[in-house]
């Protein structure tokens, strides 16, 4: 791998050479001794300094041969496109600079896949500038510290610095239902199997703003294959590992690898979270699963059902049925679980059990299936919204969770498109009011950028109310 040092958009400085080229998941966020800071020639930490401000940018003309990973075209997309006052304003919760901005650690992807850990900026414009100079392929997001995440070393105490608030997230990824997806599978997607992560969104997003009262929860897709949620009110912000666990924990239904069997045993009664899932997912579990996804066409497909279900001799049956129906759809099969059961061909057979199962396998193919581990810990990061996916070109952008069935993954924009926009992209006729129109608001990226405005707008009304109540009532109490 090369060295920092060799990158044409670092000069003169260095980086330790301990920076593998492939990092493991639970090594970026450990805190290790090899995300050093940039060094100097004389060994001494030095700080990364802003650049000066650069030339007002020129037409970028992307051609058919142009990438996403290309330079050019990067620089431009985070020069022209990119929601930069937006994103200090979502991280800062005002629009004055403070620590929730200040001390907040980010950490950039190279393009040589040096990965670089506690990069803080006082505002906006600064990250915006060292994104530039270092044009990284994409960056994450991680806690707010204790103190400034680049004095770290500085510190008498390593003890004193620790992240205190950081949003809860949520990760779910396409490839973590390969074992019932039967349209796709790996890094593959279509309309077909992102119903898995609309089913997600719906059942995560009403849990949490329902049962734990949360309300500024934007869920953004990842650019590829999966969606990530990112829960902004200040008491998700400022919760402990112990907390996030619990939550998790109430949200997690489907358990165990693709090879451990039975995945979902919940409790009877169904907790109140579980029914309402339920309810929703029935419709899905018709449309999407049965018809869409036929999980058991073949043979071995309709075995691993029969094992799901609790009546040896009802399953015999079943297995019989289909065995000389070769081909018969998902949705006759689950038709004839409750046909055969009827007809009296198990003469012991507990009605209730097989309910139960019968719900038990509806959870298993349509219920969410989280990264558990991003929503455990403060300390973990997460991709930044409105960043470009190197692989596909497509831009991070939020989901409307309102219309959510009507998103369109294949759809969203990549950054060659969106270059394309602004270069072809002409004035409308009349007076504009004297209005500038920024380079955003020329292309489709536009409403995934006024939906973020909107949000980060309400976030940082709440936060107001709450800190114009706590000045109030800290007045009240000093009269007497």
């Amino acid at each position: 791998m090369a060295d920092v040092a060799e990158a044409d958009t670092v000069p003169e400085v260095h980086v330790k050479p301990e920076i593998a080229a492939e990092v493991k998941l639970e090594d970026l966020f450990a805190d290790m001794d090899s995300d050093e800071e940039f060094l100097s020639s004389t060994g001494q930490n030095l700080k990364i300094t802003s650049s000066p401000p650069e030339a007002p940018p020129s037409p970028v003309h992307i051609g058919p041969s142009s990438r996403a990973s290309d330079p050019e075209v990067m620089r431009s997309f985070y020069q022209r496109l990119f929601p930069w006052r937006y994103l200090f304003q979502w991280l800062n919760h005002s629009p004055t600079p403070s620590n929730d901005f200040g001390h907040r650690e980010f950490a950039f992807t190279l393009q040589n896949d040096a990965y670089l850990r506690y990069q803080a900026f006082p505002t906006s414009d600064l990250l915006r500038k060292d994104v530039l100079r270092l044009m990284p392929s994409r960056f994450e997001i991680g806690p707010v510290y204790s103190t400034n995440p680049r004095d770290r070393k500085t510190l008498r105490k390593a003890a004193t610095f620790k992240p205190i608030a950081k949003e809860l997230c949520f990760d779910i990824d396409l490839t973590d239902y390969d074992d019932i997806r039967t349209c796709c599978d790996k890094a593959n997607i279509c309309n077909k199997c992102w119903q898995f992560i609309t089913m997600a969104i719906k059942i995560i997003d009403v849990a949490l703003r329902d049962d734990f009262g949360f309300k500024h929860i934007m869920w953004v897709y990842s650019g590829r294959r999966g969606a990530h949620a990112w829960v902004c009110d200040k008491k998700a912000r400022q919760m402990d590992d112990q907390k996030r666990r619990a939550i998790a924990g109430y949200l997690e239904v489907i358990k165990g690898g693709a090879q451990s069997g039975k995945r979902v045993n919940v409790k009877r009664p169904l907790h109140s979270h579980v029914a309402r899932s339920l309810d929703i997912l029935k419709s899905h579990f018709q449309t999407d699963i049965l018809h869409d996804q036929d999980p058991w066409e073949t043979d071995e497909k309709f075995d691993h059902l029969l094992q799901l279900l609790p009546d040896k001799t009802l399953n015999e049956a079943l297995r019989k049925k289909w065995s000389s129906s070769p081909g018969r759809a998902s949705t006759a099969k689950w038709a004839d679980i409750d046909a055969l059961a009827k007809t009296g061909a198990s003469k012991g057979l507990d009605s209730k059990a097989l309910l139960d199962a019968k719900q038990d396998i509806v959870l298993e193919y349509t219920y969410p299936r989280l990264d558990i581990e991003v929503s455990k810990h403060l300390n973990h990061l997460l991709k930044s919204p409105f960043v470009v996916h190197p692989g596909t070109g497509r831009v991070c952008v939020p989901i409307n969770t309102k219309t959510c069935e009507d998103f369109d993954p294949l759809g969203v924009p990549t950054v060659t498109e969106l270059l394309q926009e602004i270069d072809e992209w002409t004035a409308p006729e009349g007076d504009n009011g004297g209005k500038t129109i920024q380079d955003w608001e020329k292309t489709s990226l536009k409403p995934y950028v006024d939906y973020f405005r909107t949000f980060v707008s309400a976030l940082m009304r709440d936060e107001k109310d709450v800190k114009v109540k706590r000045e109030r009532e800290g007045a009240d109490a000093m009269e007497f």
